[in-house]
């Protein structure tokens, strides 16, 4: 008898942990796709509330070139203000999502009709419980 209880517990508990994972994982999907929104329709005001103060983007070797560029939130919201980035209307797959802690990463592909980027997404969970985007490494397609 104790053990059916004991049992019953840890899968109490397994299904708490799962269902936490789980609206983790749907919170990162929503974020990610309403980032990609946001920058599709060049509202960087929007797109701001979705990265972190310390976001960056790391091109290594991106278009051609032989070099590792960072560029700075502030810089990529200027290029999306001035409609130098953005502007497409991308359809967005989330091809894996791992979880650590209060940290994640996800592998997404930004399917547009100007471009294809698939990036490595690192987020992080902030003292809201919302997810932030923190850097993007792209790879164009």
């Amino acid at each position: 008898m104790n053990r059916i209880i004991l049992m019953g517990i840890f899968a109490l508990f397994m299904s708490a942990g799962c269902n936490a994972q789980s609206s983790d994982e749907k919170a990162i999907k929503e974020t990610i796709i309403a980032f990609s929104k946001a920058g599709d329709k060049n509202d960087a005001d929007k797109l701001a509330t979705y990265l972190d103060d310390n976001y960056r983007i790391i091109m290594n070797r991106l278009f051609g070139s032989s070099d590792v560029s960072v560029m700075n939130k502030d810089t990529y919201l200027e290029k999306i203000k001035t409609k130098e980035y953005g502007g497409d209307n991308r359809k967005v797959e989330i091809e894996t999502i791992v979880l650590n802690g209060s940290n994640a990463s996800a592998k997404v592909s930004f399917i547009g009709s100007k471009m294809t980027f698939i990036s490595t997404i690192i987020l992080i969970k902030d003292e809201k419980n919302g997810w932030q985007l923190v850097s993007d490494v792209p790879v164009v397609k």
